[in-house]
């Protein structure tokens, strides 16, 4: 079964709650996880058929088996491997982001073409050149890419990518990236992200 890229969102919110139950707490009601996330309860039992946990009656849901749930159908343990290329502030912050591993992304290597850059290691990932991107790639059997490098660079560095065997690309940069069919590109929009909070409650 498909999983569409909003449900997959909050499946990951709700897993953020399991992980934060306290230990005697070993049911969860779709009343509170609406709450959490401020959306109707019954879109939360909704989202939960996708992993096939349907709950009981005046009971809710077994908090540790829907944390389990969770993380079976969303594959968190099916570890993958990936490169951040562009090793700036945002680059840096990521790869200092241990968290990716308990949900199945593992951070090999960063890239970039700075020179004083290339070579330093940032929170054991080494800097290696860009140019490097295919020979790593091909050795490591990685075709995932963090893409954070600044937007006047983004769509050049993507068509390397491209051509380097990356086949997906998590895109941090504010910017369209035009890239060949078979490349996978998510947008992170962090400023459209920003904007709908902010406008959230104009109008009222």
């Amino acid at each position: 079964m498909n999983i569409p890229d909003k449900v997959v969102n909050r499946l990951t919110l709700y897993h953020y709650i399991l992980e934060d139950l306290r230990d005697d707490e070993q049911n969860i009601s779709s009343t509170k996880l609406a709450r959490f996330l401020n959306i109707d309860n019954s879109q939360v039992r909704k989202d939960l058929k996708y992993v096939g946990n349907f709950g009981k009656c005046h009971v809710g849901y077994n908090a540790k088996d829907l944390k389990k749930s969770i993380e079976e159908k969303l594959g968190f343990q099916k570890t993958r491997d990936a490169f951040i290329v562009g090793a700036g502030n945002l680059g840096s912050a990521l790869a200092k982001y241990d968290s990716f591993k308990d949900y199945g992304l593992n951070i090999l290597a960063m890239f970039d073409n700075d020179s004083k850059k290339i070579g330093t290691t940032i929170n054991g990932k080494e800097v290696f050149d860009i140019t490097k991107v295919g020979n790593l790639s091909q050795r490591l059997n990685v075709d995932i890419a963090i893409l954070t490098v600044p937007r006047e660079f983004a769509k050049g560095v993507a068509n390397y990518l491209a051509g380097s065997g990356i086949k997906y690309i998590w895109n941090f940069t504010p910017c369209i990236l035009d890239v060949p069919g078979d490349i996978k590109v998510w947008n992170e929009n962090l400023i459209g992200s920003f904007l709908q909070f902010t406008n959230k409650d104009e109008g009222k």
